[in-house]
């Protein structure tokens, strides 16, 4: 979607500007066309997590369906934010919605979810275990011309900080056994939809989804994504329109999946989501670097090394958006 803002005028965050209302009236009549007419389901399940992309396509749903026909899940595990479930349950009780905890720490800890990604920790760091905590994170590519490197971050029980680097066999190892928990979720999901004759509401805004942030066969997958062509900065927007809680406006983008608290920008994005929403529209509308740039509060040269990162995602995480390849088309 292209927002309402003029090209003409210099480049800045206006142009990310849209018609709050327009934009979910619109949004609501494609899910009503999807849901009932296209898979002729009954209603959404979605998973709530406290953050703004899941409020706001909760808050959406209701508008297209009604509260009526739309679930919440709230699916906990060891490492979540003990503050994202009250706030999920403030949103659903905001717009209505009925909901159900699914704790999924037990199904993550009978199938070694915590086990396995504790042994890769280990590999770099013997002494990690019981008070210890973890999170990955990416370098910067402001800070180099090179490619982001990720290092793992352990906080010991005396709380001192160490930094690890990972061989790519910990690296994958950590990230494999962490995706469960995105799986699980889904699981989770698609058997109250089932159930329910409902189909499964996917969170994902364009950010994500274009920069592949997300896992396949788990957040990834879903049977409406009605999110998925808006910016962040623009879903801020229509959260604020539709009322959702301070609570979760006011609240960091965070990943809530690592026993050390860790924002989104921190793990992918490298930087702030505003300012990654402009490099981001500046590079997909053939903006100039000079004018991103100062949009932005960025250099040229670091506008570039931000849009050689935005090629190398789409091109690393170009297979999460492919479906099942076929030796030849079946129908």
């Amino acid at each position: 979607m292209r927002p309402d803002a003029r090209m003409d005028a210099a480049f800045s965050a206006e142009a990310l500007k849209l018609d709050p209302a327009r934009e979910v009236a619109r949004i609501a009549e494609a899910l009503r066309d999807q849901v009932r007419t296209r898979m002729r389901r009954r209603g959404l399940v979605l998973g709530l997590s406290g953050g703004v992309d899941s409020s706001v396509c909760a808050a959406i749903a209701v508008h297209a369906l009604g509260a009526k026909n739309v679930f919440a899940l709230y699916m906990p595990e060891r490492d979540s934010d003990p503050e994202s479930l009250s706030i999920a349950r403030e949103v659903a009780d905001t717009y209505g919605i009925a909901g159900e905890v699914e704790d999924i720490g037990p199904t993550l800890d009978a199938m070694g979810c915590y086990r396995r990604r504790d042994a890769f920790i280990r590999e770099v760091e013997p002494a990690y275990g019981p008070g210890w905590a973890c999170k990955v994170s990416i370098s910067s590519p402001l800070e180099s011309d090179h490619f982001a490197i990720s290092t793992l971050v352990l906080q010991a029980p005396d709380g001192s900080i160490h930094r690890k680097r990972m061989p790519a066999s910990v690296y994958l190892g950590i990230v494999a056994a962490t995706n469960m928990k995105q799986r699980t979720r889904k699981q989770m999901e698609y058997y109250h939809a089932d159930r329910l004759n409902y189909a499964v509401l996917g969170t994902p805004n364009r950010l994500e989804y274009d920069q592949g942030f997300f896992v396949k066969n788990g957040d990834g997958a879903a049977d409406v994504k009605p999110i998925a062509h808006l910016y962040k900065s623009q879903v801020y927007q229509l959260a604020e329109y539709l009322g959702v809680p301070e609570r979760v406006v006011a609240r960091p983008p965070t990943t809530d999946t690592w026993s050390l608290a860790q924002t989104q920008e921190e793990f992918y994005f490298a930087l702030p989501y505003d300012r990654m929403d402009l490099c981001l529209f500046a590079f997909n509308e053939n903006i100039p670097a000079r004018e991103a740039a100062e949009a932005a509060g960025l250099s040229p040269d670091q506008i570039e090394r931000v849009w050689q990162d935005i090629q190398s995602k789409r091109k690393t995480t170009r297979p999460l958006h492919l479906a099942p390849l076929l030796v030849e088309q079946v129908f």
